[in-house]
């Protein structure tokens, strides 16, 4: 494990070994830190430390443990300890060679309190893997992560928040590309599936290179510097697909949204952890996607059940489905876009605690069980240092064909719920279908988080746009400037201007089309 950690940041400081214009770039303490560096990187340096015991302690319980949910929670915490661990690295390394070749934007505070943010919520998910067991395993290893999550949410609290820049939202005329992003990506998502230059073929007829979607995968380079393209022919494809986080780059291009299906049904209650029942789970930064679907078949009684789950840094879902019932899409951390989707589900069905904006895109109900609300969105902002939350523009959000005009009372829609303390969602220039109740928004549980959310809307349309029954939260804000409403959009929120273009996804910057 020693061995493995050392390899891996020694890799990481190799990434910043040229230099490279960069905001921030001195790691000035005034500008970026509100302490000395030298305090800054003892910090880092002894959380990474206490990652490593941790990892160390969590490891030692294996998988002979005749209990499968518990053996998923395990490995659900190591992998996330792993990310946390390389999430940390990262800030070392950018923090003590600033200068050097970046593998991020370039905006260095925008990029250490990104880094930081996952980190800080990993330790989460890994304790949300032990619902549903009984043990003093569980104890033990939370225990071991609060010590770690105190640290994390140190060192994240001495990187300054990123200042509002007061841009009109404009795309930006010059762009410069992350050293590890090559620009012209552009013909890759506007050609159709046949003109594009591919590396492998996947066909479930056996006509390409591999018949499985995780054999293309794995056959893929590790840390790769150029954009790796996967074509998958149209079918549906079973299986359950992990893009671990070493596999940079990859794109991966269908023949059209419920055309090409990678489909699968695991579940919390067949099993699964929910982090680990994705049906399609991405970690390795750069990631594409274009004209697919990745769907959970389990059905609304078996609970959560992912259908995709990203901790792709700098990823973006290009005219994809994303269909399931209870935790469809989780946006668990990290910078993502989503553009021309259409997302489909129930209970909490936009989940995570990611940096994510949404635009376009078909975001429906589906009809729930009977005992059941509909709640779209539950962002999981732990801490408010965090640079995470949800937004959503330009989108349609709207009942799906199974939840009809005359059924919409049976299942009440609502546009989120907070799942966590400090939960971020903005809702921008939308249309709101009469599927969602004029309250707007839901309980978590009694007060829980009511004065410490942040949930805002502008300037929507449609049936249920109206503000005027809109709950009457301390933490909700009916926004009417859009000098507030542009720290939500792409160039502001997750940085797009400095790593969309190089995708060649079509975006819209600020708040004008």
């Amino acid at each position: 494990m020693a061995t493995s950690f050392a390899m891996r940041l020694t890799f990481i400081f190799l990434l910043f070994s040229f230099s490279a214009p960069l905001v921030c770039s001195n790691l000035i303490d005034s500008e970026c830190l509100t302490v000395p560096s030298s305090i800054f990187l003892t910090s880092v340096k002894s959380t990474i430390e206490e990652i490593r015991k941790v990892t160390s302690i969590v490891s030692q319980f294996g998988n002979d443990l005749g209990d499968s949910r518990l053996s998923n929670a395990i490995n659900d915490c190591l992998d996330l300890l792993d990310f946390s661990a390389d999430e940390l690295s990262l800030t070392l390394a950018a923090t003590q060679n600033p200068n050097g070749k970046d593998n991020s934007t370039g905006n260095r505070r925008s990029d250490l309190r990104t880094w930081l943010s996952a980190a800080l919520g990993n330790q989460d998910t890994c304790m949300d893997g032990f619902d549903g067991t009984n043990s003093f395993i569980k104890k033990l290893v939370a225990g071991s992560l609060e010590q770690v999550t105190s640290l994390i949410g140190d060192v994240l609290s001495m990187v300054r928040q990123v200042p509002t820049s007061g841009r009109n939202g404009k795309k930006l005329k010059k762009v410069n590309y992350p050293s590890w992003m090559k620009a012209g990506n552009r013909h890759l998502l506007q050609a159709p599936a046949s003109g594009v230059s591919v590396d492998v073929v996947v066909a479930a007829d056996g006509t390409g290179n591999f018949t499985r979607v995780t054999d293309a995968v794995l056959a893929a380079p590790d840390y790769g510097t150029r954009r790796y393209v996967i074509y998958v022919k149209r079918g549906v494809y079973n299986e359950n697909v992990e893009i671990k986080k070493k596999k940079w780059n990859l794109m991966m291009i269908g023949d059209g949204m419920d055309v090409t299906v990678i489909s699968g049904n695991r579940s919390f209650i067949d099993g699964w952890t929910t982090f680990r029942s994705a049906t399609f789970a991405v970690a390795g930064k750069g990631f594409i996607a274009r004209d697919m679907t990745f769907e959970n078949t389990a059905g609304p009684q078996k609970h959560q059940a992912v259908a995709l789950r990203s901790d792709s840094d700098l990823s973006a879902f290009y005219r994809c489905a994303i269909r399931g019932y209870q935790d469809t899409l989780y946006a668990h951390s990290l910078r993502q876009f989503y553009r021309e989707c259409r997302i489909t589900g129930t209970v909490d069905f936009i989940f995570g605690n990611g940096a994510v904006v949404f635009q376009n895109c078909q975001i429906l109900a589906k009809k729930a069980l009977p005992d059941q609300k509909n709640s779209i969105t539950a962002q999981g902002r732990k801490d408010p240092n965090q640079n995470t939350g949800f937004s959503i523009q330009f989108s349609n959000i709207s009942a799906d064909s199974d939840l009809s005009i005359a059924l919409v009372n049976s299942t009440p829609t609502y546009l989120g719920r907070p799942w966590k303390q400090y939960s971020r969602t903005v809702i921008m220039q939308s249309y709101m279908s009469s599927a969602i109740r004029p309250e707007g928004w839901l309980e978590w549980q009694g007060n829980f988080a009511l004065d410490t959310l942040y949930y805002g809307e502008y300037m929507n349309y449609g049936p249920s746009a109206g503000l005027g029954s809109r709950v009457k939260w301390p933490g909700f804000h009916a926004i009417n400037q859009s000098a507030q409403a542009i720290n939500f959009t792409v160039a502001q929120f997750i940085d797009g201007n400095m790593w969309l273009p190089s995708t060649g996804v079509t975006f819209t910057a600020g708040l004008v089309v």
